[in-house]
């Protein structure tokens, strides 16, 4: 890649925020146009920060997924909470999605007038346009419109699909044009500032949360114990799957360790796509009734 005079070139954080399952992750591995963050059906799958780094002839964007801003108050669910807060505050660029078959709601108000109080540009996306729903919705909703008319902060309202990559190219340029003037802040060959070990454990994680049932996703997280490279040809791993109680054990394990053998494999065929390499992958099941309540064992897994 020819870098462009430094003058001319931008840089700079954009957060993607939204509700639980407004299209985040999906958005955020399109842009990147490889698997970065995990993406499941279910709500609240995404529990941390995760950056890419996409590096363009023009710009570099360092494009923050954050997990879905609810209204919960329970203390895993808070600490969630603070880290979109976080993204929200520190962020150049700010893209507020909206499930556009949901439509505009309080708390897309709410993240607005934030980031309005802090002169941050703003593009609000309309996502899953593909999807029947979300065609046949009006965009931008009425809600949005007065927030439209307002010249003293603009907006720009989109529709995209991360799915299809319609919109996606309108998107880009918009983030570029709207970026600081900076040099890049990452070299050009990263795509994230989290190790392997850690999107290992998200990639656990996703295949458990697809393989399980409803509710006991949300009690389980994933830890990796060893992450050996020693091998050219070959990764060696071995991870734990923390669940809260002695019964949520014995699902993740099934019957005749069948539950957990799914799991794996389904896991290690998608590290072995984000590492290009083999991968031996081996799964334990641990009891820790009380992780997702400390703050410093939250810390240890990645999830803050």
């Amino acid at each position: 890649m020819s870098e462009p005079p430094a003058a001319k070139y931008r840089a700079g954080v954009v957060a993607l925020l939204g509700r639980p399952n407004s299209g985040k992750s999906t958005l955020l591995n399109r842009l990147l146009g490889e698997k970065l963050a995990i993406v499941t059906a279910k709500p609240q799958t995404t529990r941390s920060r995760i950056l890419g780094i996409l590096t363009r002839e023009t710009a570099q964007l360092l494009l923050l997924d954050t997990p879905g801003l609810h209204d919960s108050t329970r203390t895993f669910n808070a600490a969630l909470n603070e880290q979109v807060d976080e993204a929200l505050a520190d962020c150049d660029v700010a893209v507020i999605l909206v499930d556009a078959a949901r439509g505009w709601e309080a708390l897309h108000d709410s993240m607005l007038e934030r980031l309005r109080a802090r002169h941050t540009p703003v593009l609000v996306a309309a996502t899953k346009s593909d999807l029947p729903l979300a065609k046949q919705a009006p965009w931008p909703p009425e809600p949005l419109l007065h927030h439209l008319a307002d010249d003293a902060t603009p907006l720009v309202a989109l529709r995209i699909s991360a799915l299809t990559g319609a919109g996606i190219d309108t998107l880009l340029q918009a983030l570029e044009e709207r970026l600081p003037v900076s040099p890049p802040l990452y070299p050009k060959d990263e795509i994230s500032d989290r190790p392997l070990r850690f999107l290992a454990a998200e990639l656990v994680r996703e295949a458990a949360f697809e393989e399980l049932s409803q509710e006991l996703p949300y009690a389980l997280a994933v830890e990796v114990i060893e992450f050996d490279e020693s091998r050219d040809d070959l990764i060696r791993i071995r991870a734990n799957l923390i669940v809260t109680r002695s019964s949520q054990k014995q699902i993740v394990i099934g019957k005749g360790g069948a539950m957990i053998k799914r799991i794996g494999t389904r896991a290690r065929k998608e590290i072995e796509k984000l590492v290009g390499n083999r991968v031996h992958l081996e799964l334990w099941t641990t009891v820790e009734p009380k992780w997702s309540k400390r703050p410093n064992r939250r810390k240890a897994l990645g999830y803050s």
